[in-house]
Formats: structure tokens, C-alpha cells, sequence
């Protein structure tokens, strides 16, 4: 008989406690599991026995796992706590990454860092600091400067964040809503207080009654939403800019009651990616990592011109559906054809509803449309706004909210005029 592999727990010998505070960790962690699924486990765990490693993972997973993306977050939580006797530094070390000028040493797999943020709820993260003689430092927190320290990350541009102020970024993108006002139908609800009468329902009425009318009813606009259409640059020049974008758009994706019938996602460059089923993945590290692998041209080359005539060829009559909102994140700096380009965006612009151009060279006070691919396109836009920082995507819900809200097309149309 083989000789079984014994299992490294914590120090506490009582099973069920390590258990529910294992489950604790993972609820954290954004897997949505209740009691009866930590009663199931402790019963499934009593079943199967706990000698074998192997069997002991299995059927925890079995009991915690119910969605593909949450398979990562099991395993990172389970290998930190269960297996390895070192799994507070690890859990450190995922969490303060070394840091090279704004990148990381390590790049954290999907859900790793939640992982580690579960299990060091409360721990005290910051090392001691000791002094020559060896004694600790007394380190002193000002945190009257809170507020502002926020409100000076709200306004810095994303490519001159580190990876801590992009981690808190990131944060705040995710807590930001782009609400959307409903599109006025004809079509109509029964509403006892409506403003006009449903003569169909009123007659279909009378009907079960001999012809005999008792009562009018009433009825009022049935609110229809559009669409959300983003088309992002992810060539080098806005490498930066378009991932902290998808953060954001991944967050209004997945917010229910947002208002929007559905958001759909383009990614470009050289060529036209569409990336809306990847969004749909609750876990924002694991989409945002499914976008990227299928955007092949990532921080590559720029073809505005031919990438949104893919669009409008195969995917324009698809998506847009009546009254949809097109958000286009570009800097519109494109070599190719002006006058292919023009036309395009002519094309673009007259099958949306809005469309509104999001460019971060307008953080520079001096920009002016000299560029030729940016005099093609904005006489197509109905808006031309900043897109470099958190403040400036805040500022997009006013955009969408006030149709008549041009941004600074208004002015640089002006300069584009006289010069």
C-alpha cells in the first residue's frame, strides 16, 4: 500500500474552523459562497477524508467553484493558505511588487492580488524600519492630506502613474457609472396615469363585455436604452491611456442598472479586434487579459482609417441598432489616407446617435488640430473631449447626458477654420 503525502495545515488542528475561514478568504475574493456551501464542504471534506492533497483540493474546489473565472482565484487562495508554510510573504510580495520606473517585476496572474488583498484583511502590511542600533523607527502618518492626494490622482495623467497610483486608479475607474437617458419610443405601457388612451386595450376590453366600454386605459412611452459602442486605440502612443479605458469600460459592462441595453467593445490598431465577449467576464484581471491575448496588435502600428472601415463593413449594421452611443479613444495620429479616413467617419458619424472622440493630446494647453488625421475626423464628431485621467472620463457622463455638449470641437473647429 502506498505510503499517503501528508498535508501542511495551519497550525490550528480544528478542520472545520480552517474551513470557514478558508471560505471567509474566498468570499473575500469575490466567489460567492454562503454558509450552506461551507457546511457542504465540511461534510464532503468528512466523506472523502483529507490524506491525500490531491483529493483534498478537488474537493474543496468541487464545493466552492461554480464559474470558470473564479478557478484561479480558488487556486492562488488555496496554495497560499493551504500549501505553502511561507504564504504570508508570498501574499506580501504579491501585493508590494519591486518597483522599476513604472513597471512591475512581476506580473500578478489574474486574481492573484485579490487572492492576497482576502487573506491580508487586517494584517499590517508595512514592515518595521529599524534604525543603526537596531531598534524600531517610529514611523508617523499624516492623513490630513487624504483628501487630496485623491483629488491629485483624479487629475494626473494615466502615463504618469506608477504602479501603486495605477492600482488606486484602477479602484476608483471601477466605482465611476456612466449613466445614459432612455430614448424617447412610440412604442407604449399600460400605465393607469398615462397621458394617452390605449385604444386597442380599451376595445379588447369591451369585447369580453358585449361591446359594453367601463373604462379608457391609459398608457405612456415605453423607455428604450441604446447602445454603448467603444472603439480604443491600443497602439504604442496610447498603449497606457487605452488600458486604464478598458478598466473603465469593463466597470460599466458589468454594472446592472447602468442603462445601457449593451455595451459593446472594439480594440485597434493595424487591425479591428472585437473584445465585447470578454468583457462580459465578471473578473476584470481575467478579461482584461483575454482582450489583450486576442488583440494581437497591441502597442503596434496605427490604421484608423482602414480599421473603421472593417467596422462599418462587418460589424456597423450588427451593433449599432437605433440611438447608439459611439465612444472613439484615438489621438488621431494616423499616416494613411485622409480622404479614406474622412469618409469612414462621415459614415460612422451618421450611423450613431453621439458619437463622442476622446483624445489625450487635449491635456497639452497648445493642441491644435495641425495633424492630418485629426482635421479629418473632427468635423465628424459631435464632441471632441480630454481622455487622459479619471477626472476627464467623470466628465464623459456630461457628455452623454447633454446631447447639445460639444466639448472643445466648438474652438478648435474655430482655429481649424482660420488656419
Amino acid at each position: 500500500m502506498s505510503e499517503q503525502i501528508p498535508l501542511d495545515i495551519p497550525d490550528a488542528p480544528k478542520l472545520a474552523g480552517n474551513i470557514t475561514h478558508f471560505a471567509r478568504a474566498l468570499r473575500k475574493a469575490g466567489l460567492p459562497i454562503g454558509p450552506g456551501r461551507v457546511i457542504d464542504a465540511i461534510r464532503a471534506v468528512e466523506a472523502a477524508g483529507f490524506t491525500s492533497r490531491t483529493d483534498f483540493y478537488w474537493t474543496l474546489h468541487a464545493c466552492f467553484v461554480s464559474r470558470p473565472e473564479h478557478r484561479v482565484i480558488f487556486a492562488q487562495v488555496f496554495r497560499l493558505y493551504w500549501r505553502d508554510p511561507r504564504y504570508l510573504e508570498q501574499m506580501m510580495a504579491a501585493m508590494l511588487p519591486a518597483i522599476r520606473g513604472v513597471q512591475e517585476d512581476r506580473v500578478a496572474e489574474a486574481g492573484e492580488k485579490r487572492a492576497a488583498e482576502a487573506l491580508l484583511d487586517g494584517v499590517e502590511r508595512d514592515l518595521p524600519q529599524t534604525d543603526d542600533e537596531g531598534g524600531e523607527t517610529e514611523v508617523e502618518v499624516d492623513s490630513t492630506l487624504t483628501m487630496s492626494a485623491e483629488e491629485r490622482l483624479r487629475t494626473l495623467d494615466f502615463e504618469l502613474m506608477d504602479t501603486g497610483e495605477i492600482a488606486a486608479a484602477k479602484r476608483m475607474l471601477a466605482r465611476l457609472s456612466l449613466p445614459v437617458r432612455p430614448i424617447p419610443s412610440r412604442r407604449g405601457k399600460p400605465d393607469a396615469l398615462g397621458a394617452k388612451a390605449d385604444w386597442r386595450r380599451t376595445i379588447r376590453a369591451a369585447m369580453r363585455t358585449g361591446g359594453d366600454i367601463q373604462r379608457i386605459a391609459r398608457k405612456s412611452p415605453r423607455p428604450r436604452w441604446p447602445n454603448l459602442i467603444v472603439l480604443c486605440d491600443i497602439s504604442g502612443s496610447m498603449s497606457q491611456y487605452s488600458r486604464m479605458v478598458l478598466h473603465f469600460l469593463h466597470a460599466v459592462a458589468n454594472r446592472k442598472g447602468a442603462g445601457w441595453a449593451k455595451v459593446h467593445g472594439f480594440t485597434f490598431g493595424t487591425r479591428l479586434t472585437n473584445i465585447t465577449r470578454h468583457l462580459a467576464t465578471r473578473d476584470v484581471d481575467a478579461a482584461l487579459a483575454a482582450a489583450g491575448a486576442e488583440a494581437q496588435d497591441w502597442e503596434g502600428g496605427t490604421r484608423i482609417g482602414d480599421c473603421l472601415h472593417a467596422f462599418n463593413r462587418d460589424w456597423s449594421r450588427r451593433v449599432m441598432g437605433q440611438g447608439a452611443v459611439v465612444l472613439l479613444i484615438t489621438d488621431g495620429l494616423d499616416r494613411g489616407d485622409a480622404g479614406a479616413l474622412r469618409a469612414e467617419m462621415e459614415r460612422l458619424h451618421l450611423s450613431s446617435r453621439h458619437l463622442i472622440w476622446l483624445n489625450p493630446l487635449l491635456r497639452w494647453d497648445e493642441f491644435a488640430p495641425r495633424a492630418t488625421g485629426i482635421r479629418a475626423m473632427l468635423p465628424h464628431v459631435d464632441a471632441f473631449r480630454a481622455g487622459h485621467n479619471i477626472a476627464s472620463l467623470e466628465d464623459l457622463a456630461a457628455a452623454i447626458s447633454r446631447p447639445d455638449d460639444a466639448g472643445e470641437k466648438t474652438r478648435l473647429m474655430a482655429a481649424l477654420r482660420q488656419g
